[in-house]
């Protein structure tokens, strides 16, 4: 942990090789510095009086957004009938609601 002057009594982040290194005071003071490693694909490791508490991982990426009509589900039922006509034998017409 680096001091810097006394003005600043906190600690700041260290790093080694792709892991970050982060006290529960630069959680709370130094959140950006934090986030700005999860985007850079770090892993964050959470320390607590000097021993390891956690590790923040980065999300993994989602993939684009796929069209319903590429997943392989889509279409597997095509011998049966429309959903909208399943839906509507289901709920009923508005004819049972008196």
């Amino acid at each position: 942990m680096l001091a810097l002057g006394p003005s600043l009594m906190y600690s700041r982040s260290r790093h080694k090789g792709d892991t970050m290194q982060a006290t529960i005071v630069d959680l709370r003071y130094h959140m950006n510095q934090v986030l700005k490693a999860l985007d850079r694909n770090e892993t964050v490791s959470v320390l607590y009086r000097g021993k390891l508490k956690g590790v923040i991982s980065p999300a993994a990426t989602t993939p684009s957004a796929v069209k319903v009509t590429e997943h392989g589900f889509f279409g597997c039922r095509k011998d049966t009938e429309p959903v909208e006509d399943v839906m509507e034998q289901l709920r009923g017409g508005r004819h049972r609601d008196l």
